[in-house]
């Protein structure tokens, strides 16, 4: 059996990732934070850790290594946002983001790397804010700007061995979190999208399929915003 890691796993396109790769005969480690998660699914395993605690990560990390001796797939999901105008944004605000959103998976890549096997795939979930600029989400910004940096920089690390590195940048996508979103703020954004809607979640997983099934697909950032234009 192959094993996967999905941080964020129980929710949104963590959790539809993680259905895929149950479709794909992977067992899945599921990290989460907040409310129990309900999924009762076979082999998927939800684990609650808090991704700003060092301490959260590295018993996460030890607990997978004692259930398994290789690792498959590795999806770096997990992200935090704070809205606040950049003046606002407390020492505390941007520690956190950057501990869930990067420094959180750096760790656990490395801590893995010795039990990825040859042509595994390590997968990041990016995002347009990463790419473009846009009010009161500066820290999350750039965040996701330092989780596409780190996929890129990844690349070398796992060179001549098969395995890829990838991350999947969706614009606007129907989570949870977005149908929270005022009417007239997503009728703002529709406006900008060429499509005129938010994506599905399983549009954006078919991009992550797509990153699973295609061998040479390498370094990418796979941008999936219908036609997204910020300005």
């Amino acid at each position: 059996m192959k094993y996967a890691v999905v941080t964020g796993g129980t929710s949104g396109m963590g959790l539809g990732v993680a259905k895929m790769l149950l479709s794909k005969g992977y067992y899945v480690f599921a990290t989460y934070i907040g409310k129990d998660c309900d999924e009762k699914l076979d082999n998927f395993e939800p684990i609650k850790i808090d991704q700003t605690k060092r301490v959260d990560v590295h018993r996460f990390i030890d607990y997978v290594k004692s259930k398994t001796t290789h690792l498959d797939c590795l999806h770096c999901n997990a992200g935090m946002s704070i809205r606040k105008s950049f003046q606002e944004y407390t020492d505390a605000d941007w520690d956190s983001m950057m501990d869930v959103a990067v420094n959180s998976h750096y760790i656990m890549c490395r801590e893995f790397f010795p039990i990825i096997p040859p042509g595994s795939r390590i997968l990041f979930t990016g995002s347009q804010m990463g790419i473009n600029p846009h009010a009161t989400v500066l820290a999350y910004g750039v965040t996701k700007s330092a989780v596409h940096a780190l996929c890129k920089n990844l690349v070398k690390e796992f060179e001549g061995t098969g395995t890829t590195v990838n991350a999947v940048v969706p614009g606007f996508v129907e989570t949870p979190w977005q149908k929270e979103k005022p009417e007239f703020i997503k009728q703002h954004i529709y406006k900008k999208t060429a499509i005129h809607r938010f994506a599905t979640i399983d549009e954006i997983v078919d991009a992550f399929r797509f990153c699973i099934d295609n061998p040479f697909i390498n370094g990418s950032l796979i941008e999936v915003n219908g036609g997204y234009n910020y300005k």
